[in-house]
């Protein structure tokens, strides 16, 4: 049986040999023996048991071999502070839409200080994390998540129940169920796709061969979703509300464009991100825009 720091070595080198990243090879160890990083450190020298050195060198195997991304073969990732399921349904949810949800927060408390009921709806809500985070975070947040695939809404109900989150979810077509009940909330939040169907196929072949393309994907130049997002927004808003989106590096003055040409009265901005790409696009609406 092999002890910690070689089973680390072993797996790092396989890693490396296949192109991969060599931290897959703790992330693996320390969901193996469910232990945290600093745990993993603390008993380098520590035997492991031989079924768990089974499955530890298959599942560094799946990753080397085949590409499968760590977050699948393990069934969860962090967002946030919180651990969310994940499987092939939905996009793993990424860093950088933890700046987006700290967008959404900020300027809730100073565009909605007085209300006690804040009305909000994430539009293609995949794995359920920025419905899930905000209703967490903000008590006064009731949240809608809409997806298109039940496959998906079947993971971000599991991960709304595992935090306790007070979320409903709708199977749908972008807005149209709000559209076609007539419901109006004060915040819209989106991450949809927003990646140029063309450059879809160039991406790492861990992202294109198991994330799910209807999460990927956003027509010829990105932008699909944004635009009929920006068309429908208006028929879902009240006299005062929120908008943000994430977007791909480079889009931003684009998404802003559409925004502000479907709500003429809408204060917008482009927010970049800690990497310094524009990231982020919120519109403010003071009165009926």
């Amino acid at each position: 049986m092999p002890k910690v720091y070689e089973a680390l070595k072993w797996a790092s080198s396989f890693l490396l040999d296949a192109g991969r990243e060599e931290r897959v090879a703790e992330i693996l160890l320390c969901h193996h023996l469910k232990m945290t990083h600093a745990q993993l450190l603390a008993h380098l020298r520590m035997d492991i048991e031989e079924d768990i050195w089974q499955m530890y060198q298959e599942d560094v195997k799946k990753h080397g071999n085949k590409g499968i991304p760590v977050q699948y073969i393990i069934g969860y990732e962090h967002f946030y502070g919180r651990v969310f399921i994940v499987n092939k349904e939905v996009l793993i949810p990424r860093p950088e839409t933890e700046e987006l949800i700290v967008g959404i927060l900020d300027r809730t408390n100073r565009l909605f200080p007085e209300r006690e009921e804040i009305k909000v709806v994430d539009v293609g809500t995949g794995s359920g994390a920025i419905a899930v985070t905000l209703a967490r975070e903000n008590e006064k947040m009731k949240v809608t998540g809409i997806d298109i695939a039940s496959e998906s809404l079947t993971v971000a109900k599991k991960n709304a129940e595992q935090f306790h989150a007070s979320v409903s979810f709708i199977q749908g077509d972008l807005l149209a169920p709000l559209i076609e009940k007539g419901e109006k909330v004060d915040i819209v939040v989106s991450n949809p796709p927003y990646i140029p169907d063309e450059e879809v196929e160039v991406l790492s072949p861990i992202v294109k061969d198991f994330e799910p393309i209807r999460a990927l994907a956003g027509g010829q130049d990105g932008l699909t979703f944004y635009r009929r997002l920006a068309e429908d927004i208006p028929k879902v808003i009240g006299t005062k509300a929120l908008i943000g989106f994430e977007v791909g590096a480079g889009q931003g003055e684009a998404v802003a464009s559409l925004l502000k040409r479907s709500m003429p009265d809408a204060e917008v901005e482009i927010v970049f991100d800690i990497n310094g790409k524009d990231r982020m696009v919120f519109a403010t609406c003071f009165r009926k825009c």
